[in-house]
């Protein structure tokens, strides 16, 4: 009588269908401590994040360079019933030709185990105007000589580290702080050029040596009606960006070089203007480099995380196959101890990234969970024959994943494949179980 009330009891122990289900119910059960982690990575990358929007409020922000800007007062006068009003505007004409060129040398600073990229750079800014007439020419008096300025716009005026050497029709001129047209260009430096009378059609030749330094990025704005920017530096992870990306660009392992040619009908705004009127146009044709952070390492950390249920679900897949193929009867707790020894290893690869590279974070890691959950395995199979399958395989998924992180914009496509080969080679495994028949550890009971 025992023995028969028993057998169901039995049968359930052994049943094929209910350790799936069980096995189902851990893996979503695992799906809790791998958001948390998830959540712990992007907290980390926010901390990161803030502590080089310190290092850069200390040291000097990202620099947009702006001009040079020929400003000269005109002046018009009105009469009106015997009265005369006086008018005075501002023209503003942008250089005809704009050439810079520089270097700009990379430094990694910290704040506590955070790193932020910092720069300094040496730039050469030549070119000419040419003064135009293209104004209104109505009431006009004349130009206001006395007032006329060359206005240059450096976003983080910290950044100037020396003296500026600003040169104007083989003079040089005292740069003064300050633009003096606020609304054109917020910050920056000028030069006055009282002396000098204003004719139409004139060339202005000028040459500026800037010593300038900045963090991250490193921008301009194309003033000149042909503007040239050649940059040069040792960094090896650039990112270009904004409304142009380089006509020529070379990236090798001592750093990168890239070269922009900007005409003036690629923008929206013309050689000059009266005021204010093209202010805003100016912002939207900034361009330039990011120096990327080693520590984008977040990144990699996040879409690794983002593959736990892939890995976990592998490793169980392969537990339940060393059930069903070898008679074996492992309990869902030591399931559920290899689900976690799997969540712990990406909390081991975003804390020892902080420390050491990203890429021997991840071997140690990796090394670390698969030795693990191997030397677990033994008292567990019991067979090392097995073991070594399930190395082979942890190791294969791991080594997966760094090839896939590795390879973003492919991402999609190699995890799609891997899935793919994973689930073909399930299929041809177990082609030939009666899961009718099957059932999981009686040669072990028996």
């Amino acid at each position: 009588m025992e023995n028969s009330a028993l057998k169901p009891l039995l049968s359930l122990k052994y049943s094929v269908t209910l350790k799936l289900v069980v096995i189902a119910f851990l893996g979503l059960l695992l799906l809790i401590p791998t958001a948390l982690i998830q959540s712990v990575i992007e907290e980390r990358a926010f901390l990161n994040d803030e502590a080089i929007k310190e290092i850069g409020s200390k040291w000097a922000e990202s620099q947009e360079i702006v001009g040079p800007i020929l400003s000269i007062p005109i002046v018009y006068e009105t009469e009106k019933d015997g009265k005369i009003t006086r008018i005075i505007d501002d023209y503003h004409i942008l250089p005809q030709d704009l050439r810079i060129e520089g270097k700009v040398l990379p430094e990694i600073l910290k704040r506590g185990i955070f790193k932020g990229v910092v720069y300094r750079s040496d730039l050469a800014v030549t070119g000419s105007f040419m003064v135009l007439d293209d104004f209104d020419k109505k009431d006009f008096v004349g130009f206001n000589h006395a007032e006329a300025k060359v206005s240059f716009g450096v976003t983080d005026l910290r950044g100037i580290e020396d003296e500026v050497q600003f040169t104007v029709i083989g003079e040089k001129k005292q740069v003064n702080p300050g633009t003096g047209i606020f609304k054109v260009i917020p910050s920056g430096f000028s030069i006055s050029m009282p002396n000098h009378e204003f004719k139409a059609g004139e060339s202005i030749p000028f040459t500026i040596q800037l010593k300038l330094k900045g963090s991250k990025n490193l921008s301009f704005i194309p003033t000149g009606k042909t503007t040239d920017v050649k940059i040069q530096s040792p960094w090896t992870a650039p990112k270009f960006d904004g409304k142009f990306l380089p006509n020529n660009r070379s990236l090798t392992e001592e750093g990168f070089t890239a070269e922009w040619k900007v005409l003036e009908l690629n923008r929206n705004y013309p050689q000059s203007w009266i005021n204010n009127a093209y202010a805003e146009n100016l912002k939207s044709a900034s361009f330039g480099v990011d120096l990327l952070s080693p520590m984008e390492d977040y990144q990699k950390s996040t879409r690794s995380a983002k593959y736990a249920l892939m890995t976990i679900g592998l490793t169980f897949l392969m537990f339940f196959l060393v059930e069903v193929l070898g008679k074996k009867n492992i309990h869902p707790f030591q399931y559920a101890m290899v689900g976690f020894a799997i969540c712990l290893f990406y909390i081991l690869l975003v804390s020892i990234s902080e420390q050491v590279s990203f890429n021997i974070a991840y071997l140690i890691s990796t090394i670390a969970v698969v030795g693990t959950i191997c030397l677990y395995s033994l008292s567990l199979f019991r067979v090392k024959k097995y073991t070594l399958i399930l190395a082979t395989v942890l190791l294969g998924s791991f080594g997966f994943l760094f090839v896939t992180l590795q390879m973003e914009d492919y991402a999609l496509l190699m995890g799609s494949i891997g899935l793919f080969i994973i689930l073909s080679a399930t299929m041809y495994i177990t082609r030939n179980i009666d899961w009718n028949k099957m059932s999981l550890g009686k040669s072990e009971e028996s």
